[in-house]
């Protein structure tokens, strides 16, 4: 047999794929399981987007290899919405990199910037790619704390002087998956600075950044002024137009890391199909009402969450943004212990905190991903487990 790599042997078996082998024998033998698990917007973007995509599609031209950076009108349809959204100006040509997804630019940036021996400091708990895609490097993830005490943000003075001296990336999420925390343009800005002081590239994953609810706005890191100097920001929209199949996502940011970022791309794809890129400019430059809408069916999902999880006692904040409810299980129980009990006895299938780090035992994760009934009966069968415990 010939052997793997160091690097893919450094790659565990994804947790969700276990998962959905436990979940199909559960259906074998006839149990209906509400999955709450994943993060994937169910309802679809809205018809201006999909009748571009048709319309495009159609046409003779449009099948052909496409640029690495995207098309120009991609590329102002991003700084577009950055300006609309977030109040920031960005150079569509130096300072915007069309990518296929979000994912895909998170683990290739820190293949262009990690040899073996660097540090990235990674939050825990956090989306599992930034320490997945820095071990594929050779690096060491280093783990922030984020703590319910903090607010969910890290506390970048406690970092020791020895790990940031090896740092070169700091990733942050926010709004945050899978804690749903929100960060303030005050925290960014301190953030910020500590990249500029010590010298790191400072990567901000923005991909809930227009999820939100109850009038709150989340900010983008560029806000901050003179982050494009020490920052980038990576976002997509998959989540903020219910586009997650089709991979649309960008870095902004900092023109020398994107730059640094595209040299990977260019040997690692050929760019994306053109009837989706023009997709991508409607969706972004089109109405934008829906996502008003959008949202506020989201919030009657996460109101009917959090109502049952106090109902019965298991503490959790009220989210601002993101579709996730995170909220602590009861005192004597793990996490994993304790999803497989709901998984078996309730039929819903949530996630243990420990797959998003360390830092997440004792927690789990809601994402209120399906439709307003089904999440209702989901928390009528936990609440008639848990309260008979």
């Amino acid at each position: 047999m010939i052997n793997t790599t160091q690097r893919i042997q450094s790659l565990n078996t994804h947790f969700f794929a276990m998962l959905e082998a436990k979940i199909a024998l559960l259906q074998k033998d006839g149990c209906d399981i509400i999955r709450l698990d994943v993060g994937t917007p169910d309802m679809p973007p809205a018809p201006h987007i999909t009748a571009t995509l048709s319309k495009a599609a159609s046409r003779a031209d449009a099948h052909g290899y496409q640029n690495y950076r995207g098309t120009p009108a991609l590329c102002q349809a991003w700084a577009e919405m950055y300006r609309r959204v977030y109040a920031v100006d960005l150079d569509p040509e130096q300072e915007v990199l069309p990518l296929m997804g979000s994912k895909e630019g998170i683990f290739n940036l820190i293949q262009a910037y990690i040899d073996p021996g660097d540090i990235v400091l990674v939050p825990d708990p956090g989306y599992m790619t930034y320490r997945r895609a820095t071990l594929f490097a050779g690096g060491e993830p280093y783990a922030m704390p984020l703590l319910p005490e903090c607010g969910f943000l890290p506390d970048l003075q406690a970092i020791p002087r020895d790990v940031i001296r090896r740092a070169k990336l700091l990733w942050l999420n926010y709004p945050s998956n899978p804690t749903a925390a929100t960060a303030s343009i005050g925290f960014l800005t301190e953030a910020v600075e500590f990249a500029r002081q010590h010298g790191l590239l400072l990567c901000h994953d923005a991909a809930y950044t227009q999820v939100t609810f109850d009038s709150y706005r989340a900010p983008s890191l560029l806000a901050v002024p003179g982050a494009q100097e020490v920052a980038l920001e990576v976002n997509s929209l998959s989540k903020s137009h219910n586009m997650a199949g089709w991979r649309l996502g960008a870095a902004v940011g900092n023109a020398q890391a994107l730059n640094a970022l595209y040299r990977v791309k260019a040997n690692a794809d050929n760019g994306h199909f053109l009837p989706i890129l023009e997709a991508a400019v409607a969706a972004m430059t089109g109405e934008q009402d829906w996502i008003r809408d959008r949202d506020e069916i989201y919030r009657q999902r996460r109101d009917v969450v959090v109502q049952a999880l106090h109902e019965v006692g298991l503490a959790c904040t009220l989210p601002k943004a993101s579709l996730y409810v995170w909220f602590a299980i009861p005192i004597g129980w793990t996490s994993a212990v304790f999803t497989d009990l709901l998984l078996e006895k309730a039929q819903v299938s949530l996630t243990p905190g420990p797959v998003f780090g360390e830092r997440g035992e004792g927690y789990i994760r809601l994402a209120f991903t399906k439709p307003l009934e089904l999440v209702t009966e989901a928390m009528r069968r936990v609440v008639s487990v848990v309260g008979g415990l």
